[in-house]
């Protein structure tokens, strides 16, 4: 009875692992597909998660949690025991946004919505990360006390982890001396398991305290700041829509774009300023290219591709009675594949790439700024329409770098909504030099791709040139064969007086919102 007794081995003690989430709202396959993808597109997002991961454990986890919070329609909290301690905070934060009619209000634009839920978790997000670094939510002991209690969760799983395998080791082969040692050892792993779990309960049971006496000032904080997104949402939702449908690319843009336009546009005066200025100018521009064309001045040259309703071949209009080629008509409709008979003005040059000099100097900020990147923008979308190339050297004193941007270098013209919004974006100010820009703007007539190329030099003229440089330009643009056609920012002070030298025509801001408009939006 004694050996027996000797050789029944103790009970094993088995400890509960830790959690593994570090979400608190509960998500599925597609959920976590969505956001991903989301994330992955979203530079601004991903950069985010990286910085906010500095200050807090689990911020991605938090992001994660707010784009469910907006974008789930049933939203299911997960247990206490069922997630991180190191991941309370988050816990109060999500409890803060939900209270309150805002966060319903919030959630009328984002509830299904992919691109606006995960705007606001972007907008919510840098919010919650400027009210971190400004210690107006927890201070620098609270954020030491999370990033130690994460510690504390990764010791506790160590210890378990060397407790469990030392319990996997046999002992039949060791001498009683070797067992009685490996009996120690288990038992002393096993003290120090629950003096790592005891110090987690200790920290944990802490954090919660200090969390109950933040949570009426978190509350009323985050509740004011989701009222602020979701002011800011709506107008810079339309407005994202709106860039990337008809500037950005002539197609509904991706959600990761609409991000990206959004929070460019949120908060931003002058881009959405500009935004509305540019959809005013727009339809003023294609109200006039709908206009009957003057026959007189026009002629039949070819036939070519093309969406032009007016000058379609008799035959194409006869597909729309027939049930199948009616399909195949809007399809080639959609992408300007319709026969169509190509006209000539006597007055028409080319239609050729477009090089557009951009006058971004001091004497051009406020009102002039945006007005002369709204018809750059405005031709922009007409070179998109026409597959015409498009290049924009945005210019000011003679030591500044140019900003050089390609818009449409793709097969298909069209256009990155990035890049034409750092367009929109971009004013160097300083001092005003014609010449630099102009040489750049030769330099690229010379290449292949730019022949029969023009140049529209857009500025409010303020700036002298050298005689001997103003000679060459001429020889030159008789040499390459282009035009220089000059639009005047007439708002406030300006001067003609070397665009009258350089220019081929000279068109003001003023004459752009009446008939005369159609010698930079039609013929050109």
């Amino acid at each position: 009875m004694a050996s027996r007794r000797g050789k029944t081995a103790s009970p094993k003690r088995v400890f509960q692992p830790l959690p593994q989430n570090s979400c608190w709202i509960q998500n599925d396959a597609y959920d976590r597909r969505v956001y991903g993808q989301l994330r992955s597109d979203s530079p601004s997002l991903h950069a985010l998660e990286e910085t906010g991961g500095t200050f807090l454990p689990h911020f991605g986890s938090l992001l994660q949690d707010l784009f469910c919070l907006l974008f789930k329609t049933n939203v299911i909290y997960r247990k206490e025991a069922e997630v991180l301690p190191s991941a309370l905070l988050n816990q109060t934060l999500l409890d803060s946004i939900k209270q309150g009619s805002q966060y319903d209000i919030l959630r009328e634009q984002t509830v299904l919505d992919e691109a606006r839920a995960a705007l606001s978790t972007l907008l919510l997000g840098e919010r919650l990360l400027r009210l971190l670094r400004e210690e107006k939510i927890i201070n620098r002991r609270d954020m030491r006390d999370l990033w130690n209690i994460q510690k504390q969760e990764e010791l506790v799983n160590e210890r378990r982890e060397a407790h469990e395998d030392a319990n996997t080791i046999p002992d039949e082969r060791f001498s009683e001396e070797g067992k009685k040692a490996l009996a120690k050892a288990k038992h002393r792993l096993e003290g120090e398991v629950q003096g790592a779990e005891a110090l987690l309960r200790q920290k944990t049971a802490q954090l919660k305290q200090d969390l109950e006496e933040i949570k009426t000032k978190t509350s009323y904080q985050l509740q004011a700041e989701a009222i602020r997104v979701a002011q800011q949402l709506e107008d810079a939702s339309e407005e994202a829509e709106s860039w990337g449908t008809t500037i950005g690319a002539g197609q509904r843009s991706p959600a990761g774009a609409k991000i990206e336009l959004g929070k460019r546009l949120a908060g931003n005066e002058k881009l959405k300023k500009l935004a509305r200025m540019v959809g005013r100018m727009k339809f003023h521009a294609a109200a006039l290219r709908k206009k009957v064309f003057e026959r007189a001045n026009q002629e039949v040259l070819e036939i070519e591709s093309g969406d032009s309703i007016q000058r379609l071949l008799p035959h194409e209009l006869t597909a729309l009675h027939h049930p199948v080629l009616r399909k195949d008509f809007y399809r080639r409709f959609l992408d300007q594949e319709l026969l169509q008979y190509s006209l000539r003005g006597v007055e028409e040059k080319g239609k050729g790439p477009m090089i557009v000099c951009l006058d971004g100097s001091s004497s051009m900020a406020g009102d002039k700024e945006i007005w002369s990147k709204a018809v750059t923008l405005t031709l922009v979308d007409i070179a998109r329409r026409q597959r015409r190339l498009f290049r924009s050297i945005c210019f000011s004193s003679a030591d500044t770098p140019l900003q050089v941007l390609d818009l449409n270098p793709r097969d298909r013209y069209e256009l990155e909504a990035k890049n034409v919004m750092d367009l929109a974006e971009y004013f160097p100010g300083g001092g005003t030099d014609f010449q630099r820009p102009l040489d750049a703007a030769l330099e690229c007539l010379r290449q292949s791709r730019f022949k029969k190329g023009d140049i529209v030099f857009i500025t409010d003229g303020e700036c002298e040139v050298g005689r001997e440089w103003a000679e060459a330009f001429r020889r030159d643009k008789e040499k390459l064969g282009f035009s220089l056609f000059a639009i005047l920012i007439d708002v406030g002070s300006s001067s003609r007086g070397t665009l009258n030298e350089l220019s081929d025509r000279i068109t003001t801001i003023h004459q752009l919102t009446g008939e005369e408009a159609t010698d930079i939006f039609v013929k050109f």
